[in-house]
């Protein structure tokens, strides 16, 4: 079966008419989601038998992000086989039975195996796993100060900060500005408390995605001349409690959960 070289070359086979008959709004759009993989050839109604012979079935296209999460999680659960569970579990404030390990992600139940196999009710993407194998692998458990501070105040977040800044707080921020029931949505889906009096913020909710690394986001509402902005706060505990890589993929990985479950639902997660 052939592949695709690139875009130009699956638009080469469309009529270019714009048509919209396979849903997309133009035909370059169409192109580029069948040569990414998340649509086929056979769905564009002109084209012809020939061609669809020829190509087939096109394979979904991985990028670096998703190989390198692969890479990151296969060492992970290699060391997690070697953790004793019941061991464990008594210093990261978790439980262990039958096999698994169990922690609160969010309010919820969150068990991993010794093969690294999730089994949760909530969401799990690549960043959520890979935050809790962290935990649960390197965790210090070292007790919380309620001192909060922005990632680039830890011990090793100068270097993580701007795209930490990019990928995780810039899209909360949008999903905020977005959906005007989000925050009371965090408070009423995943156990989170309303607080006041941080950082002068119109509204604060303090999250605990894991037992020993709560999270605290500020958002201040735009104003006259000024646009609205938010943070996300650790305990100054935190890089011990989880280390560096695991605070960001813990952080970009909630956020894009959030934005995921607020666009599907249209207004609220």
């Amino acid at each position: 079966m052939a592949q695709f070289a690139n875009v130009m070359e699956v638009l080469s086979l469309l009529d270019k008419s714009n048509c919209r008959k396979c849903g997309e709004k133009t035909c370059m759009v169409f192109a580029a989601s069948v040569f990414s993989g998340k649509r086929q050839l056979h769905e564009c109604p002109t084209v012809s038998k020939e061609d669809i012979a020829k190509y087939g079935v096109q394979p979904k296209k991985r990028n670096k992000i998703e190989e390198e999460n692969e890479k990151v999680l296969s060492l992970l659960k290699d060391r997690l086989a070697s953790i004793d569970f019941e061991e464990r579990a008594e210093t990261i404030g978790a439980t262990s039975h039958n096999g698994r390990i169990t922690l609160k992600i969010m309010g919820k139940d969150f068990s991993v195996d010794k093969e690294g196999n999730a089994y949760t009710d909530i969401h799990v993407n690549p960043w959520v796993l890979i935050a809790a194998l962290n935990y649960i692998i390197f965790s210090k458990a070292k007790p919380l100060s309620s001192n909060w501070v922005p990632l680039r105040e830890l011990p090793s977040g100068k270097d993580w900060y701007r795209l930490f800044g990019q990928s995780c707080e810039k899209v909360l921020k949008k999903t905020a500005d977005t959906y005007s029931d989000l925050f009371s949505d965090l408070v009423r889906m995943f156990s989170g408390t309303q607080v006041e009096d941080q950082f002068k913020s119109d509204v604060a909710v303090i999250l605990s995605p894991l037992p020993l690394v709560p999270m605290l986001i500020c958002y201040w509402k735009p104003e006259e001349g000024m646009e609205s902005a938010l943070g996300l706060f650790f305990d100054d505990t935190g890089e011990a409690n989880l280390g560096i890589e695991g605070l960001y993929s813990l952080g970009v990985g909630f956020a894009s959960m959030i934005e995921k479950l607020a666009r599907q639902h249209g207004h609220s997660v």
